[in-house]
């Protein structure tokens, strides 16, 4: 077991670096998966096989000791140097192998449940959802907002609640679904949207938007139009940068594209059944909907609700919309 157990570490361990230096693209979902199998495999072995032989062990050699002393005494040595106790505790204890994989399940499985099931953590690695959203936001995303997926699968085993317009939520990104990203949700199923002019209509009604003071990007080193958005009745902010056209420059050909119709001015959408038009806060600086299409319902992944912690600026802690 010592060799099958190194041999398995020894992938993990290999798939990892290998994932760190780009070799392979890594799917963190699939390895805590397979961890966890592994080490529930081990810890059921344990508890159930080894264990019970190494304490059978412990008792064969405590019972060997007390009739050695019985029969020491029966020649009237009753005094006897020495004892098992220290040589109990080494049989009992776990060997290295495993205490590297049945020691590890409760702890993995907890991880593999919460993170499937309850919370994700997420980092946002772009500006894309900036002001709501900073480069370096460490976030958490709900998992069963929208109903519960089997992990790996993504396939959904609970309705929950459908999407909202103005929900903050990551998705698996359509043209390469093995690529985690953060949007806003704008169109529903059934919606009309229209990204006219900078301006957003939902359905033939203009989204309200108020200006409020601009908003300096320490990263660009500059200073951008901001406006508070009221979309679905979530209130947030958004940024328009006038330096960039209001057309929609190398849309892919995506599913649905028919459905939609480019101009100079933008960009007007009828969101397919099940699924949802996506767009970024930070409006003229945000790969989305406009760009690659819709999300399909089985893309999503959660809501994405706080931020943990930014180490860059911790005041960034809390809640937001």
């Amino acid at each position: 077991m010592q060799g099958l157990t190194s041999a398995i570490l020894a992938a993990f361990g290999l798939y990892a670096a290998s994932w760190y230096f780009g070799v392979v693209e890594g799917n963190f979902a699939l390895l805590l998966f397979l961890a966890t199998v592994v080490t529930g495999v081990y810890w059921i072995a344990e508890r159930f096989y080894f264990l019970p032989q190494r304490q059978a062990a412990a008792a064969s050699l405590e019972i060997a000791d007390q009739k050695r002393r019985e029969d020491l005494g029966k020649m009237g040595i009753s005094q006897v140097d020495g004892g098992v106790s220290e040589a109990k505790v080494r049989l009992l204890m776990q060997p290295w192998w495993l205490d590297w994989t049945a020691g590890l399940f409760p702890v993995i499985a907890a991880v593999f449940f919460l993170r499937s099931f309850v919370v994700e953590p997420f980092k946002i690695p772009s500006g894309s959802m900036i002001p709501t959203l900073l480069v370096g936001d460490l976030i958490l995303v709900n998992k069963f907002a929208y109903g519960l997926r089997l992990p790996v699968l993504n396939t959904k085993v609970t309705e929950g609640t459908p999407p909202q317009r103005g929900d903050v939520m990551v998705f698996r990104y359509p043209p390469k679904p093995t690529q985690d990203y953060i949007k806003r949700v704008v169109g529903v199923p059934g919606d009309t949207v229209a990204y006219l002019n900078k301006r957003l209509t939902i359905n033939g009604q203009p989204v309200a938007t108020t200006s409020v003071p601009e908003f300096f990007d320490e990263d660009a080193m500059r200073y951008f139009k901001q406006f508070e958005e009221d979309l679905g009745g979530k209130k947030h902010k958004l940024l328009n940068d006038d330096e960039r056209p209001a057309f929609i420059p190398g849309a892919d050909n995506f599913a649905g594209r028919d459905g939609c119709v480019y101009s100079v001015e933008g960009v007007t959408c009828k969101v397919p059944d099940g699924h949802y038009f996506m767009m970024g806060d930070n409006r003229d600086n945000s790969l989305d909907s406009r760009y690659w299409g819709f999300v399909p319902d089985k893309n999503i992944v959660g809501k994405a609700f706080f931020v943990w912690m930014n180490f860059s600026s911790p005041k960034r802690i809390g809640s937001f919309q």
